[in-house]
């Protein structure tokens, strides 16, 4: 066996996927399930910030399973069924699309990560859930990010790509590597190896797939920054690949840098959650809950709750009515991961095409497989150095990234890593049929060989080519997409159950105004917030 800790890791990833290609594991490989997460501020005609309310005809944004708001009230979230074949998340992604454009009027989706004209800060309208008590707990947690980071920020868009094994896939490999470990416990340590797998290489996927290479000057609101000017009103670096999720988007706010999240074993990530949520911060103490008798933030820790967390990446857990995330895993485990960082593709209509959703399953399976080592402090600096190197100079000739202390060209470690995902794509065709994911992996690899052809390069190209501004080519493209989308409407039946849907929402969501006591809700956030500090007292 060679002494080389890359080959060694090799070895065991192949030892590691035979066994769940053998003919005893059948087609596991295909059971994991995959779902999508896309976020899309709606836009007037002009690409103005929507201030019109969540449309009704959507449904609940509190009860709506698929259909619901993020930060913003004109921040929608399309939320897919967790499919196992990558083509019926992406179908039922366009389902939602084009159910939705049915009733957005003459509005559209910003097609962009990056923010397109925004009103002032305090003028983007936070989303509203209602009078029930979780509704209002929502709209506070939102009104205190807006106190802690700012509203432009959480007007951000991105894609998030939720990705699990099948559990029989961790029952073979448990059987092949016996331990003292229980199953649930075995599974949970083999999703901390892939996410700390992940931390270490996903600089990988902002180079392929990042596509925020500009942002109007405006969104900066005055903030100093490094960009250099593309046009009178666009700022841009030359060899950036994903400005939101540099620095200048979502980056760390001084309380989240100073955390220490502990990536090598589940009870350490809920230890250190669950301190932040728990642990007042001065700043935000000077702040307080409450303005004018208003409550104004959930609380003044660290972190609010366990999501206000920005990772690029965490482990998950389907929580029951009630049941707070961090309980959830405490509880039973991590049962998949949520990838954070993809930008929205804008030239595709969904944001995201079917090519990168098979290639995030092999790149996800090396990460899962794959040896990792512990993810100690300085290797995980050194992993975010990297990751942020690239998000602003990602396809800059001849880059070199930091592995282990030492200098590698980008090229050299991204080529290891596409020889081990070739050996994924090759068993997950092999199971599925075809080549589809062999494709998927050589479109990646033509952009390492010509970075021109990486989403990054190619807005910056579009934009020289029509002498467009930032503005104007998302306003292009939104356009477009809205046509395709609007050109295709729901079939008569779809339209019919998803309506029928929307409005069960509806009626789910007034059924617990109704059963809510409106003096109730101090009382409902002191037991929410007793709740940590009693499941997770450290």
């Amino acid at each position: 066996m060679s002494d080389n800790p890359s080959s060694i890791r090799s070895e065991t990833f192949a030892r590691r996927l035979s066994v769940l290609s053998s003919p005893k594991a059948g087609d596991v490989l295909t059971r994991g399930l995959r779902g999508i997460e896309k976020e899309s501020l709606r836009v007037t005609p002009d690409g103005s910030l929507a201030m019109t309310p969540h449309p009704r005809a959507l449904g609940s944004a509190l009860t709506h399973p698929s259909l619901t708001t993020d930060y913003s009230e004109a921040l929608i979230e399309l939320i897919t069924s967790p499919e196992r074949e990558p083509a019926d998340t992406l179908a039922r992604l366009d389902e939602l699309h084009r159910f939705v454009y049915s009733k957005l009027g003459d509005e559209m989706l910003w097609t962009d990560s990056i923010p397109g004209a925004l009103p002032e800060d305090d003028e983007i309208p936070i989303a509203q859930y209602g009078t029930s008590n979780i509704g209002r707990l929502k709209h506070v947690y939102r009104h205190g990010l807006a106190l802690r980071y700012g509203r432009t920020m959480q007007c951000i868009a991105g894609i998030h790509y939720n990705y699990s094994l099948d559990e029989e896939a961790w029952r073979l490999l448990h059987a092949a590597e016996p331990s003292p470990a229980t199953a649930v416990d075995f599974q949970s340590a083999r999703y901390f190896a892939l996410i700390r797998n992940f931390r270490r290489t996903s600089w990988l996927l902002m180079y392929l797939f990042g596509a925020s290479p500009v942002l109007d000057r405006g969104f900066l609101r005055g903030r100093p920054h490094t960009l250099e000017p593309f046009d009178a009103t666009t700022l841009y670096k030359p060899y950036a690949t994903s400005l939101r999720m540099s620095d200048l988007g979502y980056s760390n706010t001084t309380a989240q840098a100073a955390l220490k999240p502990d990536y090598d074993s589940l009870p350490g990530y809920l230890d250190a959650l669950a301190r932040a949520v728990s642990e007042p911060y001065a700043p935000y103490e000077a702040i307080g809950t409450h303005r004018n008798g208003e409550w104004v933030q959930i609380n003044t820790n660290v972190l609010q709750i366990e999501n206000e967390f920005y990772s690029t990446i965490r482990p998950k857990r389907v929580a029951r009515s009630g049941e707070r995330p961090l309980h959830a895993l405490a509880a039973r485990g991590v049962q998949y991961v949520e990838v954070r960082c993809l930008d929205i593709d804008p030239f595709e209509p969904c944001g995201i095409s079917l090519e990168t959703a098979r290639f995030l399953d092999a790149y996800l399976l090396v990460c899962a497989l794959d040896d990792s080592p512990p993810l100690p402090h300085a290797a995980y600096i050194e992993a975010n150095a990297n990751f942020g190197r690239v998000t602003l100079e990602g396809r800059k000739p001849d880059l070199r990234l930091t592995r282990d202390g030492r200098e590698v060209p980008l090229v050299d470690w991204a080529d290891e890593w596409l020889a081990k995902i070739e050996l994924a794509a090759d068993a997950l065709d092999a199971v599925a049929g075809g080549d589809a994911h062999r494709r998927a992996l050589d479109a990646q690899r033509a952009k390492l060989a010509a970075p021109e052809t990486t989403p990054s390069a190619r807005v910056l190209a579009a934009m020289r080519e029509r002498k467009q501004d930032f503005l104007t080519f998302g306003l292009a493209q939104s356009r477009a997409h809205a046509a395709y989308f609007r050109a295709r409407p729901p079939a008569a039946d779809e339209a019919r159950a998803a309506t029928e849907f929307a409005e069960r929402s509806l009626q789910e969501q007034a059924a617990l105004e109704r059963d809510t006591d409106p003096d109730s809700f101090d009382a409902f956030v002191n037991d929410y917030r007793s709740y940590t500090l009693e499941r997770f007292s450290v």
